[in-house]
């Protein structure tokens, strides 16, 4: 697509922010007006606008992806899409160990212990650990206190979380990474502790070096998007 817009800036009114270009509202990607929830996350995807050569390259919209996505497909219906990301706390990735007399049970313990009691403790919930993939369930005072919590978020926050759950395949993974303290680095590399666990043992090949790239810009853009639609 060949570059339409010479002036790209930021409007607002009525406690919402929208991008112009050459004076024209953007809008997204089925045609509803971007609105957008404060002047950082506009400020941030004005750049990406800014950034644009010709012709226009649409993978560098990564904020923008994300912000339609919110309007576009969660805004409509969000106790919806909370309702998508529940499961994830039935089969959370952190929650599945190996068996006590397995090497790589030492570093779970390590690693995702903590995590696991942090998120505990930040949500007043309990969580199940189990040894092996039999499936075990969660207990229904943390899965009834998990429903109210993301009911509770708006579509730009459950847009985000969607993305980081899906990637992570851990809600507590994708929740811890909505707080303001976050270390996304340390809780990416804790939702890929299986596959390190295994290149150290057998090596990486290249395509999956490629594959692992790609996904950590997916998790990192979406851990941004939240920060700035949170400011």
């Amino acid at each position: 697509m060949k570059r339409f817009y010479t002036d790209v800036s930021v409007n607002s009114g009525n406690d919402a922010y929208w991008i112009e270009l050459d004076g024209r509202p953007v809008k997204t990607a089925l045609g509803n007006r971007q609105m957008l929830p404060n002047r950082a996350l506009a400020e941030d995807m004005a750049q990406e606008w800014s950034a644009q050569g010709d012709p226009i390259d649409v993978n560098l919209f990564r904020r923008r992806d994300l912000a339609d996505y919110a309007i576009d497909l969660i805004s409509p219906d969000t106790d919806a899409a909370a309702a998508k990301l529940l499961p994830f706390l039935e089969t959370d990735t952190l929650c599945y160990r190996a068996g006590p007399d397995e090497p790589f049970f030492r570093r779970q313990e390590e690693i995702w212990e903590p995590i696991i009691e942090r998120f505990e403790q930040d949500e007043g919930i309990r969580l199940e650990r189990v040894s092996g993939i039999v499936h075990r369930p969660q207990p229904d005072a943390s899965l009834a206190k998990m429903r109210e919590r993301l009911a509770a978020m708006d579509h730009f926050a459950l847009a985000s979380l969607q993305s980081m759950t899906s990637l992570a395949a851990s809600l507590s993974i994708g929740l811890l990474a909505m707080a303001e303290d976050a270390d996304a680095d340390a809780l990416w590399n804790a939702a890929n502790l299986e596959e390190d666990w295994q290149i150290e043992q057998w090596g990486e090949d290249s395509e999956a070096q490629a594959v692992r790239k790609r996904r950590t810009a997916d998790f990192m853009n979406a851990f941004e998007f939240a920060r700035l639609a949170r400011a």
